[in-house]
C-alpha cells in the first residue's frame, strides 16, 4: 500500500487550497489504484472532484480520458457541475447505465449489425406481467412489483433464470413466489423483450459489458478513449456493474474508487461493499485514504452518529471509520415517546412549525421514515399545522392507486347506505381492494397493506369523535383530507423515506416512527445480516442531520390502541439515562412491557422474540418434522386458495407454532400474527396437524 503522501503537493497549489490534509492526499496522490474511504460528510465529492482536476492540470491525463461513474443522475450533475467550476469541461460524468447506454449506441451498428433496440420506457411492468400472467401467476399491481424487483436483482447479481433457483437457495432468499416459478417466469419475461426487441436498464450493463469482453476491436477503441476511471459510492456497486468496470479497465489500475462501508444499504437490489473492502486485496499498491472529518453535522449528531454504528456487529476492518464533528457546538439530540401516530405527528408538525417561525427555511427540514406508507400522518399534521411540504421518493398518499381505488369502492358501497358499525363496514370494503386480516410479507405488498390500514384507522377515528357516522361521512372526511393537503412546492418540507434521503442533507431531520417491528423492519428479524442492513439504514438517516435532529415512536398506531409497541431495539443505550423516555424511566414507563421469555422470563424486545414467545439468546426448540409438515400443509392451502403461501402463515408464524405446538385454540391466538381471522379460516386444520405429529 502506497503512503498517502507519495505525490507532490506543490504543483498547482491553488487546486489544494481550503481541503484539509486527508482530502488533500487524495487529490494529489498518484496515478494508478486510490480507495478513498469517506464517512458521511467528510466531503467525498469535493476531494475526487479536484483529484479529477488535478490529475488533468498535471499532464497525467486529459479530461476527455476521465470517465466517472456514480448512482444517481442528481450526483452524476453534481459531479459534473463541480468539475466545470475546477476548468475540468470535458471529463464524463454519468451513471453507470446512462454511461453504458451511451456506450452501446455507439458500438450497436458494429456488435449487432440490425436497427438498434428500444429501451423499456414504463412498459416494464407490463411485460413482467403479462408473462406472470401466462404462467398463471398474481397479477396484483403489489405482486408485479415484488416479481420485477427479484428478477433485477438477478440480473445484477449475474444470476440467470436456469441458476436463479439454487442461488436463491444458497443464500435462503425470501422469495414472493416459490424460486422455480419465478425462474419460469424470469425465462418468459426475457422471451417476450427479446422478440419485442427491447432492453431494459440491466440489459444495458449486460451488453456493454458483452461488447467489449468479446469484441476486442471494441474494447481497444473504448480504452484507447478511456484512461481514468473513478467511482463514487462504491459500496452500493452490483456485481453485474463491476464486471462492467472490470471489463472499461481490462487489466488496467487507474481506477480511484470512494465510499463508506457503515452507508451500504441496497444489498437487496444485489448491492455488496465487498469490492470496497477488497480493494487493497485486488490492489496491493493502492493508496488509500480515510475521510474521518464531518464537516457536515454538529458534535452532537456525529457522536449519536458513531454511538449507533459502533454498535454494529461483525464490522469488517475498512468499515470502522470514526467520524470526527468539525462544526460549532450545536443542541442535543431529541428523543420522545408518544402514545400513539397522531400524536407523534401532530407533535413533530408543532416543533417543525416552531423551527420554521424562528427562520429555518422549509427546505432545510425533513420528516424521514422507513416505509412511504408512513407519509400521510404527517401530510396530514402538515397540512393542518400550515406548513408546505413535498413528498420525496414515493406518491403523495391520496395519489396513490390502491388509495384511489379504495375510496372509489367505499363510495360505491356507501351509496347503498348499508346499516352496519363503521370500522367493520370499512374493512369488508377494503377486503375486496386487498386488505388481509395478517399483513402480507414483501416490500410492495406490505406498503399498499399499510396505506389501506390507515383508511380503516380513519374510520377508527371518526366512529369515536361522531356519534352514528357512515360510510358516506367516511368518504366525505377522506375527499376533505385529500382536497386540504398542499401541492409540492420548492420551499416544502421534505418527506422522504429513509432509503430515498441517500444522499441528502437538510439543517433539521426528524426521524419518525421508530418503533421495533418498522426500524429494523419486521421481515428482518431472524436474519442477523438483514437487521445490521437495517442499522447502517438507522445510520444513514442520522447522518443527514446538520444541526437539529429529533428521534420519536409511538407506542400504537391510533389514540385508544394497545400501547403495545416497544421502541426499536437500536435506541437502547442512545436515550440519555434521566430522559422521561429512557428505557428505565422514573415514572415506571418499563412496565407497559409485559411479554417475557417463556424459557428464562426475561423482557422481549423485538417483534420477531414477540412471536416466538422466548428471546433470542435462549436455545430453540423447534420441532423441524412437525415444521416440515406444517409447511407441506401451507403449500396445499395456498394452492387451493390460489393465493401466494405467506397469505396463510408467514414462515415465522410455522417457527412460532412448531416451538410452542399449541394445542387448543386459545393457545394458538397466544402466538402474535394469529388472530380470530386465521383462527376461523386454518386454526382447525394447524391444531389437527400438530395433535398428529404428537401423537404419531
Amino acid at each position: 500500500m502506497r503512503g498517502v503522501g507519495s505525490a507532490s503537493s506543490n504543483r498547482h497549489p491553488e487546486l489544494l487550497e481550503g481541503l484539509d490534509p486527508e482530502q488533500r492526499a487524495g487529490a494529489c496522490a498518484p496515478r494508478g489504484p486510490v480507495c478513498v474511504l469517506a464517512g458521511a460528510g467528510t466531503g467525498k465529492t469535493r476531494t475526487i472532484t479536484h483529484r479529477i482536476a488535478y490529475l488533468v492540470r498535471s499532464g497525467h491525463v486529459s479530461a476527455g480520458q476521465v470517465l466517472a461513474v456514480t448512482f444517481t443522475s442528481r450526483a452524476a450533475g453534481e459531479l459534473r457541475t463541480r468539475l466545470r467550476g475546477l476548468g475540468v469541461e470535458a471529463a464524463q460524468a454519468r451513471t453507470f447505465h446512462a454511461a453504458a447506454l451511451r456506450q452501446l449506441r455507439y458500438f450497436w451498428p458494429r456488435v449487432v449489425g440490425e436497427r438498434q433496440w428500444d429501451l423499456i420506457d414504463g412498459n416494464k411492468l407490463r411485460l413482467v406481467g403479462q408473462a406472470a400472467n401466462r404462467l398463471g401467476l398474481p397479477t396484483e399491481i403489489d405482486v408485479i412489483r415484488d416479481l420485477t424487483s427479484e428478477i433485477e436483482w438477478a440480473k445484477s447479481s449475474l444470476v440467470g433464470p436456469d441458476d436463479y433457483p439454487a442461488v436463491v437457495a444458497k443464500l435462503k432468499r425470501d422469495t414472493p413466489e416459490p424460486a422455480e416459478r419465478i425462474a419460469e417466469l424470469y425465462r418468459g419475461y426475457e422471451q417476450t423483450k427479446n422478440e419485442a426487441q427491447l432492453l431494459d436498464f440491466d440489459d444495458l450493463l449486460l451488453h456493454t459489458t458483452a461488447a467489449l469482453e468479446e469484441h476486442r476491436a471494441v474494447a481497444d477503441e473504448f480504452r484507447e478513449r478511456y484512461r481514468c476511471f473513478v467511482v463514487d459510492e462504491y459500496q452500493d456497486v452490483t456485481p453485474a456493474q463491476q464486471r462492467l468496470l472490470d471489463a472499461w479497465l481490462g487489466g488496467r489500475d487507474d481506477l480511484t474508487v470512494v465510499g463508506d462501508a457503515n452507508q451500504t444499504i441496497y444489498s437487496f437490489g444485489g448491492a455488496s461493499p465487498r469490492p470496497l473492502l477488497e480493494f487493497t486485496r485486488r490492489f496491493p499498491d493502492a493508496t488509500v485514504v480515510r475521510l474521518e472529518r464531518d464537516y457536515r453535522s454538529t458534535p452532537q449528531v456525529v457522536s449519536l452518529a458513531n454511538r449507533v454504528i459502533g454498535a454494529a456487529r461483525g464490522r469488517p476492518a475498512g468499515s470502522r471509520l470514526e467520524l470526527v464533528g468539525q462544526r460549532p457546538e450545536g443542541p442535543e439530540p431529541r428523543f420522545a415517546e408518544y402514545d400513539d401516530e397522531p400524536a407523534e405527528a401532530a407533535a413533530v408538525a408543532a416543533r417543525i412549525r416552531a423551527l420554521l417561525d424562528d427562520g429555518v427555511a422549509a427546505s432545510e427540514v425533513a420528516v424521514l421514515y422507513r416505509v412511504n406508507a408512513q407519509s400521510e400522518a404527517y401530510e396530514q399534521a402538515l397540512s393542518e399545522a400550515g406548513v408546505p411540504y413535498l413528498v420525496r421518493g414515493g406518491e403523495r398518499f391520496f395519489q396513490r392507486q390502491e388509495i384511489r381505488q379504495a375510496i372509489a369502492a367505499l363510495r360505491t358501497a356507501a351509496a347503498d347506505e348499508p346499516r352496519g358499525e363503521l370500522v367493520a363496514l370499512c374493512r369488508r370494503v377494503l377486503a375486496r381492494v386487498g386488505l388481509t386480516e395478517q399483513p402480507p410479507a414483501g416490500g410492495a405488498a406490505r406498503e399498499r397493506w399499510d396505506a389501506l390500514l390507515a383508511l380503516v384507522e380513519v374510520a377508527e377515528e371518526l366512529a369515536t369523535t361522531v356519534e352514528g357516522a357512515s360510510l358516506g361521512r367516511l368518504v366525505g372526511e377522506l375527499e376533505q383530507r385529500a382536497s386540504a393537503q398542499h401541492p409540492p412546492t420548492v420551499e416544502g418540507v421534505t418527506l422522504a423515506s429513509l432509503h430515498a434521503a441517500k444522499g441528502l442533507e437538510w439543517d433539521a431531520v426528524f426521524l419518525v416512527g421508530l418503533a421495533d417491528g418498522t426500524v429494523p423492519i419486521q421481515r428482518a428479524d431472524g436474519d442477523d445480516e438483514a437487521v445490521e442492513e437495517e442499522r447502517r439504514l438507522f445510520y444513514v438517516g442520522v447522518t443527514r442531520a446538520r444541526e437539529h435532529l429529533s428521534l420519536s415512536w409511538a407506542l400504537s398506531r391510533h389514540p385508544d390502541g394497545r400501547r403495545n409497541r416497544r421502541r426499536s431495539r437500536f435506541l437502547y443505550g442512545l436515550v440519555p439515562e434521566d430522559h422521561p423516555a429512557a428505557p428505565v424511566a422514573k415514572s415506571g414507563q418499563q412496565t407497559k412491557f409485559a411479554n417475557s421469555c417463556r424459557i428464562c422470563a426475561r423482557p422481549l424486545i423485538s417483534t420477531m422474540e414477540v412471536k416466538l414467545g422466548r428471546c433470542t439468546k435462549c436455545p430453540a426448540d423447534v420441532d423441524e418434522h412437525l415444521l416440515g409438515r406444517l409447511k407441506d400443509w401451507r403449500t396445499e392451502r395456498a394452492r387451493e386458495l390460489n393465493v401466494p403461501a405467506f397469505v396463510v402463515f408467514t414462515d415465522s408464524t410455522l417457527v412460532a407454532i412448531a416451538e410452542q405446538r399449541p394445542t387448543d385454540s386459545k393457545a394458538l391466538v397466544g402466538i402474535s400474527g394469529i388472530g380470530a381471522s386465521k383462527l376461523q379460516q386454518f386454526g382447525d386444520d394447524v391444531l389437527a396437524v400438530v395433535r398428529d405429529e404428537a401423537g404419531g
